[in-house]
């Protein structure tokens, strides 16, 4: 099924990591307004993760989903790590995501990307979230906290367990399709090699965006276009260094990133309009990419974002843009669709 065609109420979905306490510890009070913000923008697109917290942001989602019918939003949630009842003794490693979610939940987190697990990890966000389906489900973070060709080993448990038991549950109708989830290109570009799985589309986060598409733009995007499988652009504010924040890829941001943040934040200033307008508009200009969802853990973080994307850009702001070599010369502009 077409994801493009599921989405209610336009491409700006919300995603839900930094209801997971990412990067600080948020009052239960500001999170359920965080969601509530979204739903009275017109947002009915929201994603999250077992992962966001150890469960926590399911659970603060689920709680403000439930003011609400299941038939007026669409809803999706990750597989690959399962979240135990058991408590973390000591700090478990995720690779450059590792104290992301420091001040979530303390559950213990494992991986696991078979069939068994998939099918587990999905009941569990069921209970959660307190809803009797899910519409997408992506594989998280394969190949994320893998090194070497560890990698390459974590992908074929995926294609043989979880691609064939979600394939399996879109056929049946339990979901309406599946993809990955991940913030790296390669498991993408090996995926859509594959001839004995056919994803619905994939969840790629921080790799097109104004700051970082380059690697993406030149293989992945086309491909995807290519075969059908759809886009949505996850973290299209980098981490949030677009948006105002001080975090690139997890991190804190380069001197380097920080003085390209500067300069196109200055001429989206000349142009009048806000930063957040042309990460949004630019994501979304690729054909393959049919949703973005940027997140937030503050309720008026939401207004911004809507409003950001209705802003009127003047086209020679995305003319200055590519002159500049601020962009991609080859990346396609929304004046050009």
């Amino acid at each position: 099924m077409s994801i493009e065609s599921t989405l209610l109420n336009g491409p700006l979905g919300f995603g839900t990591a930094p209801l997971g306490n990412m990067f600080r510890n948020i009052p239960d009070e500001e999170a359920a307004a965080t969601v509530a913000a979204p739903w009275d923008a017109g947002t009915r697109f929201f994603d999250t993760a077992p992962f966001y917290g150890a469960g926590l942001a399911e659970i603060r989602l689920g709680k403000e989903l439930a003011k609400h019918r299941r038939d007026d939003y669409v809803l999706s949630t990750k597989v690959g790590r399962i979240i135990l009842d058991e408590v973390a003794t000591g700090p478990q490693e995720f690779g450059e995501k590792g104290t992301l979610f420091q001040y979530g939940r303390k559950n213990k987190i494992v991986y696991d990307y078979s069939a068994d697990g998939t099918k587990r990890s999905i009941e569990d966000s069921l209970t959660r979230m307190g809803v009797d389906r899910i519409d997408f489900v992506w594989i998280h973070d394969i190949a994320q906290d893998f090194h070497g060709d560890e990698w390459l080993a974590g992908f074929e448990t995926a294609r043989t367990g979880a691609m064939r038991a979600l394939t399996a549950l879109r056929d049946e109708g339990v979901i309406k399709g599946w993809g990955l989830g991940v913030n790296r290109i390669e498991p993408v570009e090996l995926m859509l090699g594959l001839s004995d799985v056919k994803p619905d589309g994939t969840l790629l986060a921080g790799r097109y965006t104004l700051l970082d598409h380059e690697h993406a733009l030149q293989r992945l995007m086309p491909a995807a276009a290519e075969k059908g499988v759809q886009i949505i652009v996850g973290g299209p504010y980098s981490s949030g260094v677009l948006a105002g924040g001080s975090h690139f890829e997890y991190a804190d941001a380069s001197p380097e990133i920080r003085a390209k943040v500067a300069t196109i934040k200055a001429l989206a200033e000349r142009y009048g309009i806000p930063i957040k307008a042309a990460a949004l508009r630019f994501s979304l200009a690729h054909p393959a990419a049919v949703a973005v969802i940027p997140g937030a853990s503050k309720p008026d973080r939401i207004r911004e974002d809507h409003d950001a994307l209705k802003a009127k850009i003047p086209d020679d702001f995305w003319r200055d843009l590519r002159e500049r070599g601020l962009v991609a010369p080859n990346a396609p502009l929304p004046i050009e669709r």
